[in-house]
């Protein structure tokens, strides 16, 4: 699966989408909670720090 995410300037994620679902509602919506709450490295434009979309694959596992 595939999920967009907003990373602010300051490295928080302040919103998410499905890009390309998982097939399963509860697999889909806890991805988009987990991307929301991960700390990132954001994007900088000269040096500078930008608020930015990006694509972050999801790969579920089962064991």
């Amino acid at each position: 699966m595939i999920v967009r995410v907003r990373i602010e300037a300051d490295g928080t994620a302040s919103a998410a989408e499905i890009r390309t679902s998982s097939g399963f509602e509860r697999l889909d919506q806890a991805a988009l909670q987990t991307v929301l709450r991960w700390t990132y490295v954001p994007g900088k434009r000269d040096g500078v720090p930008q608020a930015m979309w990006y694509l972050i694959p999801i790969q579920f596992v089962l064991e």
